[in-house]
Formats: C-alpha cells, structure tokens, sequence
C-alpha cells in the first residue's frame, strides 16, 4: 500500500496490481496536486474506495481477486458514481466494453502515456464539476438536463447518470437535430478525437438509451454518420 498526502485536488485511487506502473501513474498525478492511494488487489481496492470516497478511481481490469469490472459493478450497485477510468490490455475489446457497460466513464489501453492519462482525469473531473453556476436547464420532449446541478430526469423521475453519461446527454439535447458524429463526440464529451475510440461512443450512447427508457429514441442513429437527439 502506497500513498501521497496532497489532497489539494483530491484523492485519486489508483488500483493495479503491476507496481512499476502504479508508481509511474502515482507520480504523475501527485506532480498535479492530487493525492493518491495506491492498492494492488481487487478487495483492497474496494474496500478502499467505500472508506476513502476519492474524487475520481482508475482501475485495472485484470486484478488478484475482484476484477477492474467487478470494483466498478459493486460501487454503481451502492449508488456510488464516483468517475472511473479502467485501466486495459491493448486487446481486451469485450473488457473494455464490459466495463463501459458496468458504468465506467473512461479507458486507458496499456501501454499508455502517463501524461495523457492525467490529462484524462482532470478532463473527466471538469466534466464532472459541471459549468458555472447559471441556468443552464435544457430540455428535449419528456427529458430535461440541468447542467449547473448536473442532474437530469424524464418528467419527475431522476435519472441516474455516470459523469460521461451525462455529459453525452447534455451535449445532444443541448444542440437539437445537430448530427455529430463519433469523433466529434468524442472531442467534445471525452476530450479527445481518435477513430480507435468510437466503439466507447457506442457503448455509451447504448447506455444512455437503456436508461431512457420509452424516451430512447430522443436519440437517433445517423446511419454512418453518427447521432443526433431529435424530438
């Protein structure tokens, strides 16, 4: 067990079982003012993210004991959302989508820049900061976002909504009938355009329509284009 006390930022829980990369990854984000508590094992990792509640989890997804996934599964089953980045193999494709389906917000394939993975904390925690405090309600048919409260509902039932799930909400229904397409999605939702990326668009647009419900198809598919939201 590892860890640096500067909350300045807030803490980070890294949880990899590889300790040269944990170090790699603690040094970074510490060099960025956040505190950071490294585990290298499943249950530790989870036990620690229920005790230290930290502003953000990067998780690898092939731990001792609990998985990356399973960390992941077990904290939005106790409605915990804290933003997670997962931490993957080059080809894991079905890791790394299962772990989009479980609520991750993010994915980072090794071997990776520690910069750029720093760089995708402190986006996903912008995000999850939301805008300044104004009025900022939009709404699309039954389905109103208040992104000042980053809080969104169909009618008067809340939904529950990981921090990217959000965001890609937001971003849709605040442009109505605007087509974008997966990269630019990518761009403007996660802060970053690559082409080997858009699977996680899919994933997330998926989610997003599960969790809808009988309001899904606010948005639409652009057959080989993208997705817009549409009343």
């Amino acid at each position: 067990m590892c860890s640096v006390i500067d909350t300045s930022k807030g803490l980070v829980l890294v949880v990899e079982d590889e300790r040269p990369i944990a170090d790699l990854v603690r040094l970074y984000l510490s060099r960025e003012g956040f505190g950071v508590q490294v585990e290298h094992d499943g249950a530790a990792g989870l036990a620690a993210a229920r005790r230290l509640r930290p502003v953000a989890c990067i998780l690898d997804i092939a731990l001792p004991g609990l998985d990356g996934t399973e960390i992941c599964r077990r904290l939005r089953a106790d409605g915990d959302w804290t933003p997670v980045i997962f931490l993957t193999a080059r080809d894991d494709e079905v890791d790394r989508i299962l772990g989009l389906e479980l609520g991750g917000d993010d994915y980072v394939t090794k071997p990776f820049s520690p910069r750029e993975l720093v760089t995708r904390v402190k986006a996903l925690l912008r995000r999850a900061a939301g805008p300044p405090e104004t009025d900022r309600i939009r709404s699309l048919g039954p389905v109103t976002v208040d992104q000042s409260r980053r809080t969104a509902a169909i009618g008067n039932q809340p939904l529950t909504l990981t921090a990217t799930e959000f965001d890609l909400l937001a971003h849709l229904i605040g442009r109505p009938g605007r087509v974008f397409t997966r990269e630019e999605l990518l761009a403007a939702v996660w802060g970053y355009a690559s082409h080997a990326g858009t699977r996680t668009v899919d994933v997330h647009v998926a989610q997003v329509r599960a969790k809808l419900g009988g309001a899904a198809g606010l948005i639409r598919t652009v057959r080989g284009v993208g997705y817009t939201a549409d009343a």
